[in-house]
């Protein structure tokens, strides 16, 4: 268990490359969250056998190999984990992570990514970190089920959000935007069959749920579209008869904050 004096040590480290790699991207995720996770993947930096291969994130190769930049140059080390796949029970195994030169490069192959992958799509510009832990962890980076709240512990505990001003902030001092629906809201009800941009509108809702591939924003309400449609309703709370009228919108837009 680390220290208070080897955890902070180890923030002030890893916190000014977990902001300087999130800057400047346009699929961006918090600082905050990147640091909690370095934090609890190495062990607030006591972990030997991470740090010694920079590999503060636990990063896993994988079978492709794939490189979603340029930060990862093959290296390795085979180490044993614990997962949890049905939710209840840990089982040990032994698998190969990622191994880095640097601690910065670690932190770029993680902003990479989650860039990168469809499954993470939920988490990019999302300025709420719990929001974000959430889709990190559902997207399949964890399989522990207290990951999220272990995250959250940390970012609290150590006050990191105060890290995430490089994303959230513009020049002027005021909150970014995240990325805002680029579709007029309808004024009619949008149902199946439903086409042109109020479909588009309630697709991109729908995709930034996490419940519709980006290629189905098509601007056509179909089968896939009405099932997802029906989903989001009944994960709100709300009568999921697959059509979008003033209480669905409002709905929508405070989920997602109005973006």
């Amino acid at each position: 268990m680390a220290t208070k004096k080897q955890a902070d040590e180890f923030i002030g480290k890893i916190a000014p490359a977990a902001q300087a790699k999130a800057a400047g991207r346009t699929k961006w995720t918090l600082p905050s969250v990147c640091i909690a996770q370095c934090c609890c993947e190495s062990a607030y930096g006591t972990s030997p056998k991470m740090m010694r291969a920079n590999a503060i994130l636990g990063i896993k190769v994988g079978k492709s190999r794939v490189h979603f930049g340029k930060a990862w140059k093959d290296r390795a080390y085979s180490t044993k984990t614990k997962e949890c796949y049905d939710g209840k029970t840990y089982v040990n195994i032994t698998d190969m992570f990622r191994a880095y030169d640097s601690i910065t490069d670690a932190i770029e192959d993680y902003y990479d990514m989650l860039a990168s992958c469809s499954r993470y799509r939920a988490a990019l510009n999302q300025a709420d970190p719990r929001d974000c832990i959430t889709a990190i962890k559902n997207g399949g980076y964890a399989t522990s089920p207290t990951y999220i709240g272990t995250i959250m512990n940390i970012v609290s505990r150590y006050n990191l959000t105060q890290f995430d001003s490089t994303v959230t902030k513009k020049d002027d001092g005021t909150d970014m935007p995240l990325i805002h629906n680029p579709y007029t809201e309808p004024v009619k009800n949008v149902r199946r069959g439903t086409t042109g941009n109020d479909a588009k509108w309630v697709q991109w809702c729908l995709w930034r749920f996490g419940l519709l591939e980006e290629s189905g924003i098509d601007g056509i309400i179909g089968a896939k579209s009405e099932q997802a449609l029906r989903m989001a309703q009944g994960r709100l709370g709300l009568s999921p008869d697959g059509v979008v009228g003033k209480i669905t919108r409002q709905a929508f837009k405070s989920v997602l904050k109005g973006k």
